[in-house]
């Protein structure tokens, strides 16, 4: 009985159940469950707000799960508890250089270097800061007082390559490098920073030479054999990487970090249609591993399998109702559902337990988004993106908004803003060579362009977007090279891939096309996008056999491949196979229910065939996928005005269309012809006329602005413009109208 009092007394010790909390945190951490080792230090913390202990373990749990404003603010916490905390300082100022804010990091390395003169650390933050700010010689000054502090500390030579690397001194940065491998041969630390130094520089046998070394020091260290397979994609030898990692996966086959090295690199190359299988066999084998199941999940939703995936990620729910994964994963299944008002609430939750989960912020925009919210949509968009500045999903879901809008002045100005806050970026100059080029800016867009690839020499992005503007200055033996060169960084890089068959069909060389085509597919036979681009060649080769068979097979290895099934199913509409044609784009929304394409195409395959209501079904279902969907607006708008529909809610629509398209004659004249309904005739005379400079042999902009004349009283310009549409077009559909109006004119 006193035992138990005297337990009970302990238990409400604050002190005693902080550091309970803190040893369990501990013991969590060790074991790398770092989600679960957070909630226990946020516990601790909850007992005690001054315990710095606390928040300095909980910023290494957020740097594990790369919570990088978590951990950020948790250090910075901790240096404020406990400014002597050294180690925290120079940690912070390690996040302070990564987030471009150097001469913060160099107050933090000066500070811990005032009371330890001798810290090395700190000494090497100090010299990364200066040469962050362009400080070359002063950074280089404070490496070599480090290295003279101790001239046997092989990391430090390592932090002095870097620098010299970075500032295109590799000469001396080889020499350093070397200075390390000599000081500790037997570092794996040392023997990677070497290989990545050689892959930098292409010189390709010394850097597989440094990577093998490094797998032979330590075999079971996966980062050796990932920097080997990496090596060997740089090089252009996928069927090498696949190699080299299936042998880690049977050498590291107790080690998660090894046994998924093969599954990792089908993902990075995009090839769904392996990793898909490769993720099922380790789950099967490694049930137990949630991480694994996490990611077996994510491409169960993007094969569009969301019955296997719901039933997998409901039994990590049930284990752990706030897993915040699990609940994105949950949003996304319900939003592909298109079950925009059952997704929020889930993300909501997620985001209640993480506020800085930018996977959370990124799909509650699609919720909203799908919800017609389009404003709030791109506000979680947006936070996405400034929670993580690097990912490509928020940066291509704002870009397209604002280009879907016609609103480049937003696309420049978020691009400014990424370029201001993280100038080393190289999406952010991607973005605004967009915007100058949708304003005509070429000069500017060339210049953004460049700089990204002086920047990332090694991504293809920047030279295929350079070939796109040497395409539209009609400079194509320059962008062929450009396209050569995505392709020699990244075989697999579908833009680059696509924009070299556009190249050719443009050329009139469809047999070129093919043939290169070809050529890839012998290399790498399983990767869905080559077979894509060699159906459109085919197309353009007038094989339209051959290319629904390539087609085929594009589709049969990724269902995510939305262009192969969507030209498949036009392929064989032009074969006269409608209803083979009808079940692919079928196919293409079950498996792809976000992408706008098949909805628009099949309407246009329906219109064509005179089934308006179906095509008019189509259209509005692609609307609430994408509410400011320029074309689908504008299509809607016009079958409303044609059939009957609400004209208001028609004209708004047009005006979506026409703001998301402000060049297109069709839009024009869609917009018009609503207000032709509406009685605004000025506004549509206005229009039609801007339409028809477009396209001045386009028998329904002629037959639209002689009626909006006649309603005018301009007999002469009905007049005119009535006899052109039979003129163009004798078997205009509305010929017998047009000759009825001719007739009244004439009896006027």
């Amino acid at each position: 009985m006193v035992l138990v009092i005297g337990l009970a007394g302990c238990s409400r010790d604050p002190n005693v159940r902080k550091r309970a909390y803190f040893e369990s945190g501990t013991r969590h951490f060790q074991s790398e469950r770092y989600r679960e080792a957070a909630i226990q230090y946020m516990n601790a913390i909850q007992v005690d707000q001054r315990f710095a202990e606390a928040h300095y373990q909980l910023a290494q749990c957020y740097k594990k799960l790369e919570i990088w404003s978590g951990a950020f603010a948790e250090l910075s916490r901790t240096v404020e508890l406990q400014p002597n905390n050294y180690k925290a300082h120079i940690e912070l100022g390690d996040m302070l250089i990564a987030g471009r804010e150097f001469k913060q990091a160099q107050e933090h390395a000066e500070l811990v270097l005032k009371a330890e003169p001798g810290n090395i650390e700190a000494r090497i933050l100090l010299a990364n800061a200066l040469a962050s700010q362009k400080k070359e010689e002063e950074s280089l000054q404070e490496m070599q007082k480090a290295v003279q502090a101790d001239p046997n500390r092989a990391k430090t030579y390592l932090s002095l390559a870097r620098i010299q690397s970075v500032g295109n001194k590799p000469k001396p940065a080889e020499e350093s490098l070397k200075k390390a491998l000599a000081l500790d041969p037997q570092s794996v630390d040392n023997a990677l920073e070497a290989g990545e130094f050689y892959t930098s520089q292409k010189k390709w046998g010394e850097a597989e030479q440094q990577f093998r070394r490094a797998v032979e020091l330590r075999p079971s260290d996966p980062r050796a054999r990932r920097a080997l397979a990496s090596l060997y994609l740089a090089q252009g030898k996928p069927k090498d990487a696949e190699q080299s990692l299936a042998d880690a996966k049977q050498a590291l086959k107790d080690n998660p970090e090894g046994y998924r090295l093969l599954g990792d690199l089908y993902v990075n190359m995009g090839d769904m249609g392996r990793a898909l299988p490769e993720f099922e066999s380790l789950y099967r084998a490694h049930p137990q591993d949630l991480r694994l199941k996490k990611n077996y999940i994510q491409l169960l939703i993007f094969a569009q399998r969301l019955d296997e995936a719901t039933k997998l990620n409901e039994e990590i729910l049930r284990n752990n109702p706030k897993d915040v994964d699990a609940l994105i994963h949950k949003g996304q299944i319900l939003i592909r559902q298109n079950r925009p008002n059952d997704a929020t609430p889930v993300l909501e939750s997620a985001l209640k337990t993480e506020p800085d989960n930018a996977q959370a912020h990124y799909w509650m925009g699609w919720a909203l988004a799908q919800l017609g919210n389009t404003e709030r949509g791109e506000g979680e968009w947006s936070q996405a993106l400034r929670l993580r500045p690097t990912m490509a999903e928020a940066q291509q879901a704002l870009a397209e908004a604002a280009m879907r809008k016609g609103d480049y002045e937003r696309l420049g100005a978020l691009s400014d803003q990424l370029i201001s806050a993280y100038p080393g970026f190289p999406q952010a100059y991607i973005l605004r060579a967009m915007a100058r080029m949708a304003r005509k800016d070429e000069a500017g867009a060339e210049a953004d362009l460049q700089k990204a690839i002086e920047i990332a020499p090694q991504d293809p992005e920047g030279y295929t977007r350079l070939a796109n503007l040497r395409i539209r200055q009609k400079k194509e033996a320059e962008a062929e090279k450009l396209y050569d060169q995505a392709l020699d960084h990244d075989p697999r890089y579908r833009d680059a891939l696509q924009g070299i068959v556009a190249l050719y069909m443009q050329r009139g060389q469809a047999a070129k096309a093919v043939s290169r085509m070809n050529a890839f597919v012998a290399k790498d036979p399983n990767y869905s996008v080559y077979y894509f681009c060699l159906g459109q060649a085919l197309v353009a080769a007038k094989d339209n056999a051959r290319a629904e068979e390539a087609l085929a097979k594009a589709v049969s290895l990724d269902r995510a491949n939305v262009g192969a099934q969507v030209l498949l199913g036009q392929v064989q509409a032009a074969r006269g196979a409608v209803d083979k044609a009808t079940a692919t784009f079928e196919q293409a929304i079950h498996d792809n229910p976000l992408d706008v394409r098949p909805f628009l195409v099949y309407g246009s395959l329906e219109e064509g065939r005179g089934n308006w209501q179906k095509a008019l079904e189509l259209y509005q279902r692609g609307l609430r996928v994408q509410p400011d969907h320029p074309m689908l607006a504008n299509n809607v708008a016009y079958m409303m005005l044609e059939h009957g529909g609400n004209k208001d809610v028609a004209l708004s629509l047009a005006q979506v269309a026409r703001r998301g398209l402000p060049e297109s004659p069709l839009t024009a004249d869609t917009l018009a012809w609503a207000y032709y309904q509406k009685g605004t005739y000025g506004l549509a005379a206005d229009l039609l006329a801007e339409a028809l400079k477009r396209d001045p042999q386009n028998p329904n902009y002629h037959f639209h602005l002689g009626l909006t004349y006649l309603k005018m009283n301009n007999r002469a310009g009905a007049k005119e413009h009535l006899e052109r549409v039979l003129k163009v077009n004798p078997k205009f559909p509305q010929a017998d109208e047009v000759r009825k109006a001719l007739s009244e004119l004439s009896q006027g």
